[in-house]
């Protein structure tokens, strides 16, 4: 899918970054580096940016650092400010992961997400079911009731979905697993609609419930198992959709 990019420097064609201006240039510099704009020409230097964007060189620098921060730029002595190879991005970054996913889509990308998320959630689902307090199953069983309540047309369907899978994370008492919890949501924003509209409907409330049910009955096995075939339904249903496009 071809990017169009305005014409730098252009007063009409600068990019809108909104009111804060170092995050409006830090999410334009950032989808710009993602989507590869930077491939075959040099990274600007902090004056060409400010110009180019129309700010001052204080928000042009503090973009830089968050950028540097987050594994995309690097400087280097009598280089400049270059950008790095996509293995040093900060994949953990629910900014870094956000653009990768909003870019054209990626099979591979989706799949590597899942392949994460099938060693972790089913953990975090057995922690929970072991060391899960009343309220965090009580928030557990209110994603699901939202869940529910989404398939009737009361609740969005992706908010519901994440606050379930979220609740889970949180349940487990691991400080680690909690903190994953914005990967997984940003992520699963595209996850889910994606197999959503593969499937032509929501996800399956039962499965979920399984789920929930195991952790209430503070059965580990159980809810590793079944947090374990929820995931491994999607990687399924990749695979599925990976194998019909090549023998298209």
């Amino acid at each position: 899918m071809a990017v169009n990019y305005p014409t730098l420097g252009a007063e009409d064609a600068r990019p809108q970054l909104g009111r804060n201006l170092t995050y409006g240039m830090l999410d334009s510099l950032g989808r710009a580096i993602v989507t590869g704009r930077y491939e075959s020409e040099a990274f600007p230097t902090e004056a060409e940016l400010a110009k180019q964007h129309g700010v001052s060189r204080s928000v042009t620098r503090e973009a830089v650092k968050m950028l540097t921060a987050k594994g995309l730029l690097s400087a280097r002595p009598r280089q400049g400010t270059v950008v790095q190879p996509a293995t040093n991005w900060n994949l953990f970054d629910t900014d870094v992961l956000r653009w990768l996913l909003e870019r054209q889509f990626s099979i591979d990308l989706l799949r590597q997400f899942n392949q994460l998320r099938v060693a972790i959630e089913p953990e975090a689902a057995a922690l929970a079911a072991r060391v899960g307090t009343p309220d965090e199953l009580a928030r557990i069983t209110q994603g699901l009731e939202r869940m529910v309540a989404a398939e009737q047309g009361l609740e969005d369907t992706l908010e519901a979905d994440i606050a379930f899978h979220v609740a889970i994370l949180r349940a487990s008492g691991n400080p680690f697993y909690a903190q994953f919890r914005d990967v997984v949501g940003t992520a699963l924003r595209t996850s889910i609609r994606f197999t959503n509209r593969l499937k032509g409907r929501s996800a399956n409330v039962a499965d979920h419930a399984a789920v929930r049910d195991a952790i209430a009955a503070h059965d580990p096995d159980a809810a590793r198992a079944a947090m374990r075939a929820l995931i491994g339904d999607v990687l399924d249903l990749i695979d599925d959709v990976e194998a019909r496009t090549v023998e298209g």
